[in-house]
């Protein structure tokens, strides 16, 4: 870490995938370093293979970022049986989600949690999923772009509405807001102390928050990594970082 950089929360983003981590292929997980860098944490990229190293790496972090990822969490894990919709499960990517939850709940360091990574943070906390939206559901809203015919390029968007007195509702300047959208999967049941605080208007829930205490943990379906000049996903990031500098002592002579 160099000398400007000596301010800076270092947030922990781990890879995607075991396998954009075997092929070196940051393009993906790059945007959520970008994110992390531009609002003014130090990005540090987690192995999913090094067990040893990452418990001993993330005890030096001030935050976490948990991104998302093509893989489903393993229905096994809440309780339910695969009914033939979910991805194969990435279990090095499982077991490193849930080494920093388990570490950043301990320490009370801040997480955001993004698509898989909300995902997950509600299955370690005992919660449960909706295997698939559209088929499940039925609902028409596009959450991802195979929902829609022809495919169109970029994620389709849609309207959130925030509960009242929620950290969403204040980041968002009131209880209404527009997200991207890209996933197949959704939380069902949230789990222990979590408070279900944005849906969509088909009722999917869009971010949870967690209420067990004081600690910045917030689940996010939506990708704001990859909505730039967005003010509400520049502000989830803002405040993790302030978070993470605040609650964990980086000062300016770190």
């Amino acid at each position: 870490m160099g000398p400007k950089d000596a301010n800076r929360p270092r947030i922990g983003v781990p890879w995607r995938t075991s396998e954009e981590e075997r092929a070196g292929r940051r393009e993906k997980v790059e945007s959520y370093l970008e994110a992390v860098e531009r609002s003014g944490g130090e990005g540090v990229l987690l192995s999913l293979s090094d067990v040893e190293g990452l418990e001993r790496q993330i005890r030096g972090l001030d935050g976490f970022v948990l991104p998302g990822s093509p893989a489903d969490v393993e229905p096994g894990e809440y309780g339910a049986v695969n009914k033939g919709r979910t991805e194969p499960a990435d279990l090095a990517r499982e077991r490193t989600d849930r080494a920093i939850l388990s570490h950043a709940f301990q320490a009370q360091k801040p997480v955001l949690a993004i698509c898989y990574g909300c995902q997950l943070l509600n299955v370690y906390l005992g919660g449960t999923l909706v295997q698939d939206v559209r088929s499940e559901l039925g609902t028409a809203v596009a959450h991802r772009k195979k929902d829609l015919e022809p495919e169109p390029a970029e994620d389709p968007r849609h309207e959130v509405s925030f509960a009242a007195g929620s950290r969403l509702a204040r980041m968002a300047g009131g209880r209404e807001g527009v997200v991207n959208s890209s996933h197949h999967q959704s939380v069902a049941t949230p789990g222990r102390q979590l408070r279900i605080t944005g849906q969509a208007s088909d009722g999917i829930v869009e971010s949870v928050e967690w209420t067990g205490d004081a600690n910045w943990v917030i689940g996010v379906q939506w990708h704001p990594e990859r909505m730039p000049g967005d003010a509400l996903a520049e502000k989830l990031f803002e405040e993790l970082v302030k978070v993470a500098k605040s609650a964990h002592g980086v000062v300016a002579n770190r």
